[in-house]
């Protein structure tokens, strides 16, 4: 299946263009679900439809999300419901452990009474994105689109399952339960089950979860889009956005140019605005082409509003290029604004639909190269397009590198080989970061 996260900076239409994305699937016959988190009702207001709930009973099936609503044909949408999730979730671990909790005396909380505590909007979302994924085959989807938060979010969300494997095998190490075979014993004569063995069984349950979250975020068939309206102050934030999700290893597949104004006006208040625009725009041609594709989506002069006609007029050239009136009566394209159509169908196309899944993984772009030979190093290069220098930290810890880019940073185990080196320097070059490791002499092999 392949899974599209849309994200970007903060108000440039995010919610739009992951509608957007999931009609062009829909329109090339494949089954959509389009998946969102946002609980204000923004989505319902574009998408034109009523409130997404869940319905009586759902909850028990304990999936993270509400009953799908058909928009069009081949395309659903739904929203991540975390507090009834989570009500659902606490209720089955109480259910589970409740021979501890009698043994320790407490009063198991009822469903009516739990609310969900923050951050648990985090795990939700990442557990619809592994839900997704066990649907039977026939009966699940062929494309998932989920509507993300802002880009800082995102990638910090991105990195949760790794982070909290890491917690579990420090807090909880496998090489510790070597007792393991006297719990069952113990729990007999006790009489109830034996806390540590419910521990390390929930820690394992929680491991397999996150490793198969991890997997999806990892996986080839899933990539990112990330939204922009160009502007001077949103190139920062991508380029912040875009090192973040190379430092996790995720892969954009486009880069959408939102919300753009009609050029050639004769207004100079609008034709101000759109050359700035327009300077942004080539910017971003600049930083991401022709790696990455840039999307140019126009303004509608207005907010799309449900779905339309799902085979929709594309958006023709000039068209919807501002608010209704502006650019005036020879305003290089205000009539025709008004005249384009305003629902998602006239922007599916323009976004377009994702890319087909990869026949066959990517090589792994962390690679070592050896230069022993030549420069007596080993050269690990990292991908990290969008760092600069002054936002860029590494530390060595034992059998780690500690990556930081900005506000994210990453623990990466280090290959068998540089473990028995040390770090004799690091360079960024052309969205490259090169650590050079020298061998230790008295770890590395000796010649004979």
């Amino acid at each position: 299946m392949r899974t599209v996260l849309v994200t970007g900076t903060g108000g440039a239409g995010r919610t739009t263009v992951a509608a957007a994305t999931a009609l062009a699937a829909a329109r090339e016959g494949q089954r959509t679900l389009l998946l969102t988190a946002d609980p204000d009702g923004t989505p319902e207001a574009l998408l034109g439809i009523r409130a997404l709930r869940s319905a009586p009973g759902r909850s028990a099936d304990r999936l993270p999300w509400s009953v799908p609503v058909e928009l069009a044909p081949g395309l659903w949408a739904a929203r991540i419901i975390t507090d009834e999730w989570f009500r659902s979730e606490l209720t089955a671990l109480q259910d589970r452990g409740h021979g501890l909790l009698d043994l320790l005396g407490a009063t198991p909380l009822d469903g009516e009474e739990l609310t969900a505590l923050p951050g648990v909007e985090s795990i939700a979302l990442l557990r619809a994105l592994r839900a997704a994924q066990t649907a039977p085959p026939g009966t699940g989807w062929d494309v998932l689109v989920v509507d993300m938060p802002p880009a800082p979010d995102t990638v910090a969300l991105l990195a949760l399952p790794e982070q909290l494997r890491r917690y579990l095998r420090r807090l909880l190490p496998a090489e510790r339960q070597a007792a393991r075979a006297l719990r069952p014993m113990l729990a007999q004569l006790a009489g109830v089950p034996m806390p540590a063995q419910r521990l390390y069984e929930t820690a394992e349950r929680w491991e397999r979860e996150l490793a198969a979250v991890q997997g999806v975020i990892e996986s080839e068939a899933t990539t990112v889009r990330l939204v922009v309206e160009p502007g001077p102050l949103a190139d920062r934030a991508l380029r912040t956005a875009r090192a973040g999700l190379a430092l996790h290893g995720c892969r954009v597949e486009a880069v959408i140019a939102n919300r753009l104004l009609p050029t050639g006006t004769s207004d100079p208040w609008l034709a101000a605005l759109s050359g700035q625009q327009q300077d942004a725009l080539k910017e971003l041609y600049e930083q991401w082409a022709p790696a990455v594709p840039v999307r140019e989506l126009p303004h509608l002069g207005r907010d799309p509003h449900g779905v339309g006609d799902p085979r929709g007029a594309e958006p023709r050239p000039g068209d919807g290029g501002g608010a209704d009136g502006m650019g005036g009566a020879d305003g290089g394209g205000g009539g025709d604004a008004q005249r384009a159509p305003a629902g998602l169908a006239a922007l599916a196309g323009a976004v377009g639909a994702p890319g087909a899944r990869p026949d066959r993984p990517a090589p792994d772009p962390w690679t070592v190269e050896d230069r022993l030979a030549d420069d007596g190093v080993l050269l690990w290069r990292l991908p990290l397009p969008g760092a600069d220098r002054d936002g860029l930290g590494l530390v060595r810890r034992g059998d780690e590198l500690i990556v930081t880019v900005g506000p994210f940073h990453r623990v990466l185990p280090l290959p068998s080989a540089l473990r028995r080196c040390t770090v004799s320097g690091a360079g960024l070059r052309d969205g490259w970061l090169q650590v050079r490791f020298t061998p230790d002499p008295d770890l590395w092999p000796k010649r004979l």
